[in-house]
């Protein structure tokens, strides 16, 4: 996790002006979109919506930005590159552990929203996805590597169990912890400790 924390503020850093104007733009879209439609306004699933626009555009921007395989060239080997690394060592945790990791919530986030019947929605998309990445990197002077789909993937498909996971406890709660003013709450709660956490973490960033 610490990998992916390194990564995500090395990004931030770089682009912080760029993610908070894309931000308050997204926002007053859909206030806007939510008024003129006469459509309910929920706290948490609006902070879910966000999130998940704030997760992708970050996932492609940590995806097109960032070049952590030592590797350059075209490899259709797979697990060639994986074996390469030592098991616990920087690389290893940035080529094999990041990858894996920064696609778990991209299968999370298909589970969510379009609720597919079977997997076959999580597997189509995640491997053109992260096929569509690799062949912008190769194009673009960089490396092709077929393992890096294979961990995408993996992750994917672990973000997708996920969602299937907690989704059968959620069925299993009672109904006033299922409700739209119990998930506000929390909802507040995890913004005001995430807010101090990103804060504490990145706040050389806005010195």
């Amino acid at each position: 996790m610490e990998v992916i924390m390194e990564i995500i503020h090395k990004i931030i850093n770089n682009i912080w002006p760029m993610l908070i104007v894309f931000t308050i733009s997204i926002v007053f879209i859909r206030f806007f979109y939510l008024q003129n439609h006469r459509e309910r306004f929920c706290l948490h699933k609006e902070i879910s919506y966000l999130i998940a626009i704030l997760y992708l555009w970050l996932l492609f921007q940590i995806l097109t930005n960032t070049e952590t395989n030592s590797f350059s060239g075209f490899n259709i080997i797979p697990f060639k590159e994986i074996f390469r690394y030592k098991v616990g060592s920087v690389m290893f945790n940035y080529n094999v552990i990041g990858n894996i990791l920064i696609f778990i919530p991209f299968g999370y986030l298909i589970g969510k929203y379009v609720n597919p019947k079977n997997i076959w929605p999580v597997i189509i998309t995640s491997l053109a996805t992260s096929l569509t990445v690799e062949l912008v990197q190769f194009k673009t002077g960089r490396s092709f590597d077929i393992d890096d789909i294979i961990l995408n993937f993996l992750g994917a498909v672990i973000g997708y169990l996920l969602y299937i996971g907690l989704s059968a406890i959620n069925r299993r709660l009672p109904d006033a912890l299922k409700s739209d003013t119990f998930y506000n709450i929390l909802t507040v709660v995890l913004i005001i400790l995430g807010g101090i956490y990103i804060f504490g973490y990145w706040g050389v960033i806005f010195k």
